[in-house]
């Protein structure tokens, strides 16, 4: 193996850096280490160079925190693309811009490349691909692996590996670690490893990743210090936890708790539609009482890389260990049932204007999972679009967001993205509102649309007369 990673002394950070940064308490129990005290040093005066690999919605978000920090940052991404478009010193992602982008790669602070051999330069390593699920609803860690052992292929004494991707408890000492280990290197001694689990929030105005609470759990006790103390340099509060088994189940702890209690008021929507209660008033009624309660609002469908697909790792690692995670199984069930409940409300609608829905126009409005970002990942309105056109309807749709909409893995449509005006709404026979952007003239659609049906309660106060108005 070659000599320890270099990092240059040096005495002052970074002018960057706006704010002094208390150090981490050392835990007592540390055994002395050559390589991870350097490491330290190179932290604490923030000359260690930071690789990210995964360019998209967590990691790009991630490269800025730590740029902004003073650190030099270079991202990995196997999409050429989005590496070219970095290395001109833009953003593919509306919520980034290119201002630090610009700025940090004609100061050489930031690069982008698809060649993994520039691991071997970097002191931190942050691992942040994707965790989808397979067809048959099992943990895809293809992406997890496959990183690691390009990690694996370049891993030298004195780098320090975190996890970001959201997985089951586990994964980072189970399918990481071993892979690392093909090193020959040995965990503790010659290298570092800890999971810190990502919490973006596409859009939030309030939270980002500098914001956010960072939590933190190491493999091995050297992992879990330095990987805290390197993310105090650049996120306001650091959470440091037992291990790295407690951060990969807290992740998923918060997701699945979002995703029964969304699945209870969907579950609940469809039971007061037919009792001809609205469920937004519920809601907003229930919202009052100051204590023990917090809103959760139905939708069509659940959308984003996380509440979708992460409840179904622990299902499936709860699978392993013989036990069955009913509550989770069942608000899957309930969540992916939506897209279907609002097809169904909207055939009942037509019907009963004597129209059929094999034949109408349709106007899907919004593709995004969720308002006012350019994010598709597991949008709801990928199924619904797919369900309405097998039933014969014939389908638009409108996304300020997307002209034309990229392929997923999933699903590759060849669709424009309509003009909103009075001619085009009125020449439907139906718009679906999946998602309520706020640049929408959403008083336009009201008046000029002869069939409404509303997911996200957008249309609400806007006019007294809701005969073409259906929520579902």
């Amino acid at each position: 193996m070659s000599d320890p990673i270099s990092i240059p002394s040096s005495s002052s950070s970074p002018s960057d850096s706006n704010s002094e940064v208390i150090p981490i308490a050392r835990p007592s129990s540390l055994e002395e280490n050559f390589y991870a005290e350097r490491l330290l040093e190179g932290i604490q005066t923030r000359q260690a160079q930071i690789g990210i690999i995964g360019l998209g919605y967590v990691g790009l978000p991630l490269a800025r925190t730590f740029y902004k920090a003073g650190f030099q940052v270079e991202g990995f991404d196997i999409d050429a693309t989005k590496v070219e478009i970095l290395k001109k010193g833009q953003s593919y992602i509306r919520q980034i811009s290119n201002d630090w982008i610009s700025e940090g790669v004609e100061a050489g602070r930031f690069s982008a490349t698809a060649d993994f051999r520039a691991l071997r330069n970097m002191h931190i390593i942050i691992i942040c691909v994707p965790t989808p699920l397979t067809p048959t609803r099992e943990p895809d860690l293809s992406y997890i692996r496959a990183t690691a052992e390009k990690i694996s292929k370049y891993l030298d004494r004195g780098q320090l590996v975190i996890l970001e991707s959201t997985t089951y408890p586990g994964t980072t000492e189970e399918v990481v670690l071993p892979i690392l280990e093909e090193s020959g290197l040995q965990l503790g001694s010659d290298f570092f490893l800890a999971f810190s689990p990502e919490r973006e929030d596409p859009g939030n105005l309030v939270y980002n990743t500098q914001s956010i609470p960072k939590l933190v759990g190491g493999v091995d006790a050297w992992g879990g210090y330095l990987a805290t103390e390197a993310y105090a340099q650049a996120i306001k509060e650091v959470v440091p936890v037992s291990d790295a088994k407690i951060a990969e189940a807290a992740k998923i702890l918060e997701n699945i708790y979002r995703s029964v209690n969304i699945a209870l008021v969907n579950e609940l929507k469809t039971l007061f539609d037919r009792m001809d209660i609205d469920i937004w008033e519920v809601i907003q009624a229930a919202a009052t009482k100051p204590f023990g309660f917090q809103a959760f609002y139905p939708g069509p469908g659940l959308g984003g890389h996380c509440i979708p697909i992460d409840p179904f790792y622990l299902s499936w690692k709860a699978r392993e260990k013989g036990i069955t995670t009913r509550f989770i199984e069942l608000a899957g069930e309930i969540n992916t049932q939506m897209p279907e409940y609002v097809v169904s409300r909207t055939q009942e609608a037509l019907d009963r204007r004597g129209k059929t829905l094999s034949g109408s126009r349709g106007l899907i409005i919004g593709m995004s999972y969720k308002k006012d970002i350019d994010d598709l990942r597991e949008s709801p309105a990928f199924e619904v679009l797919s369900r309405l056109t097998d039933r014969g309807a014939q389908m638009d749709y409108h996304d300020p967001f997307f002209p034309t909409v990229p392929p997923t893995r999933k699903y590759k449509l060849e669709m424009t993205s309509v003009p909103l005006n009075p001619d085009t709404l009125q020449s439907f026979d139906f718009c679906v509102i999946i998602t309520d952007h706020t640049r929408i003239d959403w008083q336009q659609v009201v008046d000029h649309s002869s069939l409404i049906i509303d997911t996200r309660n957008i249309t609400h106060g806007l006019s007294d007369d809701r005969d073409h108005i259906v929520k579902a």
